[in-house]
This record gives C-alpha cells, structure tokens and sequence, in this order.
C-alpha cells in the first residue's frame, strides 16, 4: 500500500512541486508585511510629537480633502488608540488607497503605497502575477494555484502516510536532522522532519487558502461549520444610496461626535473606523484579528440608531474572519506569525528538496545500470 501512495507522492510533487514552492515562498513574504513597511516608513506611520488632545476629525478630513483631485473623496478615517501614532484616512479611490495624517498638526504625512515588492509577492501568492480579466474571462492564475494547492493537500497526506514509522525508534530518528552525512542526508532529513515540523501549519493554510480559489470548496468549507454562503450580498445598491444621500449632507458632520461616543464606551480598543453612517470598533484579542463592533449613527445628528457586537455576529461573517486569521497566522499574535512564517519557508524548500532527492536517485540508478 505505501508503494502506490509513494508513487502517488511523487507524481504529483514533480508537475506541481515548484508551484508550490513559489505559493508558499510568497506567502512567507507576506506574513511580516505590515510590520515591515511601517519600520520602514517611521516618517509615515509616526507622530513627530505628542500633544493633549488631537485636532476635530472633520477639521482633519477637510485638509486631507483639500489634496485630493475633484474624482477622489474621502471614504472614512481610522484612528488607532496609540497616541503616537498618524490617523488613515480611506480614500473612495483606487481601491484600498489611502492617506495618513498627522492627527495634531494637520500635517498630511504621504499616500499610502504599497511596495512593489509585496504587491508582487501577493499577485504571485494568489493569481501566479496573472491579473483579473475585465470581460469576467477565466483567471487561469487563480485557477492554477487552486489547483496547486488542492495537490499539496494530497501531497502532504500521502506524505504523512509514507512516513508513519512501524517502531517508536524510528519515529524518533526521522524527527532529527543532521549535516554531518553529507548535502544529500542533509537534504533528505530536512524533507522528512522538515515537513512533518511544518504539517499541521502548511495544512491548515493550504485548506483555508483554498477558500478564496474555488467557490464550491468554500460553499463546502463552510457548511462544514454549519454556515451558508450568500450569492449575493447587495454592496452595489448599498453603495448608490449611500452616494445618492452624501450629496444632501455635510460629509463628515457629526464624526468627532461618533468618534467620542464610541472612545469613551470602549477605552480599550485598538481602532475605531467610521465612514459614512457607520463605525466599527476593533480590539487587540487574540483570534479573529478582523472581529469588531459595528455601530450604524445617523448621519444628520450623530446618534447611534443601531449596535452589532462581534459575540452576536453571525457565523458566516464570524468565520471569514477566522479563515483569513489562520491563513496568515495572525490569530495568536507575533508567536503564530513567525511559527506561519517558518512552516511557509519550510514548506517552499520541501519541493525542492524532493526534487534533488529525485534527481539523485535517477543518476545513482542510471549508473547501476551502466556497469
């Protein structure tokens, strides 16, 4: 049996191992990004000085609005509870954009850029650079990491079953890894303990990774937990009534007013979000790192006319956040990041490894041939 399931292994690893290597290697990448452009970008994510209390949000938003083009608007403002920090300011456009402002001075401290490097690494991670086809077209780069990964599942499960030692002893000798033997020891240790060091990790992403690949194994995913999938979520109409109401409003009447409100209710959060009519409160927990409150306020007055909180959500608004969480392995804080990091890298070397371990076997077996 574990004949068939090794030759099942490598046919499998040989057409797709250096896809994977290149999924996975991007998505080490990705794992540190946040933490790497705001080290990078201290003059953009940083107050130069600290003062009692911050200027008016619509104050600031009226700056921000001042340098934008007559297409661009402001979509809502984030602020974090840490003092020292620049206020974001959403932008209607392009998507994700934004500004960063100096919540003191007014200072408009420069647009949010993402670095070509990480935006690289994404479109590798997800799409294999490939982009979205505008006539709805198949996104063959989609469709060749979805099925890149749903291999990588197998090959790890038929890994796994490869392995599994008959005697304790043995169980204990794969589980070390020594370069005292030579590269093609080395090679062959870091394959075996290596991988099973990284399993549960490169699973677990692999599995929730493949929820933004194909719809069916999401509508599947989920039912798993016991929650149905929406077709249709309605933003589009959501969003026309939302344009057709800023046109009879002050744009950012009453935020300060919300932004205080929502502060003095939750004095320990970590960041309160407002846009239009809505606001959402966040906390620094453990788990889902995209939980928050929702609070929906009426635009003319400021008052709040409805609360969401994250413990009543429901579950398929409660599980994406999960999902996403996991993948990049934010849910337990720094210490899950770096273990997601470390089983990415590991899990990009696999595939290569077995490669040379492939490679070495053919040459050793064409040479016994030859004498």
């Amino acid at each position: 049996m574990k004949k068939i399931f090794r030759t099942l292994h490598l046919w499998l690893s040989v057409p797709f191992g250096l896809l994977v290597s290149l999924i996975c290697f991007s998505g080490a990448m990705l794992v540190f990004e946040n933490e790497i452009t705001e080290w990078s970008r201290p003059d953009l994510y940083q107050v130069k000085e600290i003062k009692a209390e911050p200027l008016p949000v619509e104050m600031l938003l009226e700056r921000v609005a001042e340098t934008l083009p007559d297409s661009v608007s402001v979509a809502g403002v984030s602020i974090p509870s840490e003092k020292g920090r620049t206020w974001q300011v959403n932008l209607s456009k392009p998507r994700r954009a934004s500004v960063y402002i100096d919540p003191y001075t007014g200072e408009v401290k420069g647009k949010y850029e993402r670095p070509a490097f990480f935006l690289t690494m994404f479109k590798l991670h997800r799409w294999l650079l490939d982009s979205m086809k505008p006539d709805g077209g198949i996104f063959w780069g989609k469709m060749i990491v979805g099925v890149s990964t749903l291999m990588f599942v197998l090959i790890l499960l038929t890994g796994i079953i490869i392995w599994w030692p008959r005697t304790l002893q043995a169980m204990k000798n794969s589980l070390k890894i020594t370069s005292r033997k030579g590269f093609r020891r080395f090679c062959y240790d870091f394959h075996v303990a290596g991988g099973l060091y990284a399993l549960l990790f490169l699973l677990v992403m692999s599995l929730t990774g493949l929820t933004w690949s194909f719809a069916w194994y999401r509508t599947g995913f989920y039912k798993i937990f016991g929650v149905e999938t929406r077709q249709g979520s309605g933003h589009a109409a959501h969003g026309q009534e939302k344009k057709g109401k800023e046109k009879s409003q002050a744009p950012y009447a009453h935020w300060e007013q919300v932004y205080r409100q929502l502060k003095n209710e939750n004095p320990d959060c970590r960041q309160i979000t407002i846009s239009r009519g809505t606001a959402n409160v966040s906390f620094d927990r453990l788990g889902n790192q995209r939980a928050s409150d929702r609070y929906e306020f009426d635009p003319r007055s400021g008052e709040i006319t409805n609360v969401s909180l994250y413990q009543n959500a429901e579950p398929s608004g409660k599980i994406r956040g999960w999902i996403y969480s996991v993948h990049v392995g934010s849910w337990g804080g720094m210490f899950t990041k770096i273990l997601a990091f470390a089983a990415a890298l590991i899990g990009a070397c696999l595939p290569l490894t077995g490669y040379y371990l492939w490679i070495r076997r053919k040459i050793g077996q064409r040479k016994r041939k030859c004498r």
